[in-house]
């Protein structure tokens, strides 16, 4: 995939972090860190993996996400499970 100027929007796994043209597309996308209720601004979020670097997760537009710090933390912490709804956003409930 590619963005307006020709950018590489894929990295598949050539690249753990997320480039510049990808991040500014999740930003226009996005607009707000993708956990419900979050009002955190795009352009202070994390881009994240939805399937883990580590786990053979691709650096992907179609498989990142924006999210605050604090939301960034919470979704690596194994005390809690991580539920990613049909529109995108995400909640989190304490694993029992």
């Amino acid at each position: 995939m590619l963005g307006s100027r020709s950018e590489l929007l894929d990295l598949g796994r050539t690249a753990r972090l997320f480039n510049g043209a990808q991040r500014l597309g999740l930003v226009v996308t996005q607009r707000v860190c993708t956990v419900l209720g979050c009002d955190w601004p795009a352009h202070l979020c994390h881009a994240h993996h939805d399937d883990s670097w580590f786990s053979g997760g691709e650096t992907n537009f179609d498989e990142a996400r924006l999210l605050c710090p604090r939301h960034h933390a919470r979704i690596h912490d194994p005390r809690f499970e991580t539920t990613i709804h049909p529109d995108n956003q995400v909640t989190f409930h304490m694993r029992t």
